[in-house]
Parts: structure tokens; sequence; C-alpha cells
């Protein structure tokens, strides 16, 4: 079958491997679509959670369950589904209280065994969700980043009716102006440096858009809540907007950090302890697949507009990873293997 393989760092290749084959607990998926995520653009690029000498990226997909091993009585042949990535030890102190996501020795599809960017994939059938009818496949395939933004939400402070500031408009920053405003919040303001990532923040029902490259973003926010937002979520990494989300709260409010940093930055703890600003972290996801499938297959979350392109496999390195890294007015970009 189809796949793409990645080597080393800016070293994937689209190329044809041995198709998988189910065992016992396991099915196999005919993938419909797999989103390019941030981190697969980090492995493209600097390959750091890989280890493996080569390794199938990809774990936000959806698919059709196509065959199922020994075992297997969660889902059956023809069913519709998407993959909950990853999973845990199941013996740490993380695992044994639910949060698996924060286990020292989580494994992901698409990091430490083959994942979705391919014709098939075979996972563990525990990792098998089925979708509803109303639910297709493409928005199928944002579950997996949908999840990593409402797992956010709920850690973060955030009330109903709260006014929150989300600093990056990439898909995982978009998505969390969308599912802010589902939640309801009462001023969502989005800061982003892309004018069609702006548009599409707009699009999605942001009250405020800032350019920052064309004014204070924090004095704008300021200036917009009197004392600053109860919530700020960095969907950036930078340390440009590390600082910007934390001046940006108000006295103690919340910083939310949803992003992954790739450098390490400069931080002033004194600008955090005059005010009592809480700096939160958000790692993922555990236990929500089901309702995140809920939420979109109701249309409760209006993701469609996250989704700015769709390609072909055979296109994923220069129209997928090469595309991202230099185009910032794509969003989300998903591969279709039958293409």
């Amino acid at each position: 079958m189809k796949a793409l393989v990645l080597y080393d760092s800016k070293n994937a290749k689209v190329e044809e491997i041995q198709t998988p084959q189910v065992t016992d607990q396991t099915v196999k998926i005919k993938v419909k679509y797999a989103g390019i995520c941030g981190t697969d653009l980090h492995e493209y690029s600097h390959k750091t959670f890989v280890t493996a000498n080569q390794m199938v990226l990809g774990h936000e997909f959806s698919g059709e369950v196509v065959e199922v091993g020994a075992g297997v009585g969660s889902v059956t042949v023809g069913s519709r589904v998407a993959v909950e990535p990853i999973w845990g030890c199941g013996e740490c102190s993380s695992c044994q209280s639910g949060n698996y996501n924060t286990c020292v020795n989580m494994k992901s599809y698409g990091l430490h065994e083959n994942g979705g960017f391919a014709k098939y994939v075979v996972v563990d059938q525990s990792k098998v969700f089925e979708l509803p009818d109303e639910l297709s496949y493409d928005l199928a395939a944002l579950v997996e980043p949908t999840a990593v933004v409402v797992h956010a939400i709920r850690r973060s402070a955030f009330k109903f009716g709260d006014r929150v500031a989300v600093f990056g408009a990439g898909p995982i920053g978009l998505l969390l102006s969308e599912s802010l405003r589902a939640a309801g919040a009462s001023q969502v303001i989005v800061v982003e440096v892309s004018e069609k990532r702006r548009e599409l923040a707009k699009e999605m029902g942001a009250d405020v858009v800032i350019d920052p490259t064309k004014e204070d973003a924090v004095k704008r926010i300021k200036e917009l809540t009197g004392k600053g937002v109860d919530v700020a979520y960095d969907a950036a990494g930078v340390e440009a907007t590390f600082n910007s989300s934390l001046d940006s709260v108000k006295p103690n409010g919340d910083f939310m950090i949803v992003s992954v940093f790739s450098e390490p930055i400069s931080y002033n703890p004194a600008m955090q302890l005059i005010s009592e600003k809480t700096i939160s972290t958000s790692l993922g996801y555990n236990h929500i697949f089901g309702e995140v499938i809920d939420l979109l297959a109701k249309g409760s979350i209006k993701a469609e507009k996250v989704i700015t392109s769709k390609i072909a496999l055979d296109d994923i390195v220069e129209g997928g990873f090469e595309k991202l890294i230099v185009d910032k007015s794509e969003s989300k970009i998903l591969v279709d293997p039958s293409l």
C-alpha cells in the first residue's frame, strides 16, 4: 500500500510499504481523511518524538473498518470511525487516575506506531469510536484536534460569560475560538498575524480580531475589557505570544498554554506575581472523544471552515508539510489517500 514514511528530519517519502495485518483485538481501517497537525510538521522538520528509523506519520484520521481481528466485538466491518491515537501504560499513577495523557510512557499512532498517512492502518479496537451518520468523514478527522481544545477549555478557569483572548489562529486557535463561543464566552478576541487566518477567525464567530503587527494587542485588549480578559489561551507557542497572553489577563485571571513550544523563552515572573495570575497547561485529552464526536455531529461546534485544503497522499510533502511551513494562509489540510 502507499504511505508517507518519515526517515529523518526533512526526509519523508510517499512509497509502497507492506499493508498491515490485523491481530487479536485490532481492526484494519481504510483511511478516508487524515489531517496534518503541528506535531506532524514538527516531526517532519526536527524528528523529535519519533525514534524509529521509519514511521508512518498521521494521528488525526477517520475511516471505514474493513477487517477485524479475533476477539473484536465493539465494531464491525463497514463501521464509520474516528481513532483516538494516544494511550498510556495503564499502570502508572497518571494512568490509574484516568490521566493517561500525562503518562510518562504515553504512546501515539503516528509517532510510536504507524499512523494515518496511508491507505490502511491497523489500530487497537479500544481506540476506535463509531461515527453517527450526521458526521462526515472530513469533519471526523477534526475530532482529535477538537478534543485537544475541549480538554484545554475544561482545564482552564473559563466560566460561562467570561471574556477570553486566543493568541494564534492556526487550526487549534480557530477551534479554540469557536469552542469558546459555543461554550458561552461573552467576548472572544483573537490575535493573529496572518490576514487569511484573521478572516477565518471572524467568519467563525470571533467578536474582535487583532493584527499584532499593526497595533499593540495587549493595549487593545485592555481597552476592550477594562482590566484584561478572564482567560487567555496561547495557541501559537512563541515568546511573544506567551508574554502577551500573560499580560492580557486581568488580575487573578488565568493564562492557559495549549501550544507546544519548540524553543525556550524568557519570562519575568513579576508580571504574574504582582497580580496573582495563574499559568495553566493542557496536554492532549482523556476520556472525551465520544463527547467531542457528539458536539461536532450536532453542530454545537462548527468546525467546517478550519479545513482549507484537501490533497492527495502523493502531494503531502510539497503540498502539505512544505506549504504549511511557508504559507500561513492555510489552516487544516486534509490528506485523502484515495486520490
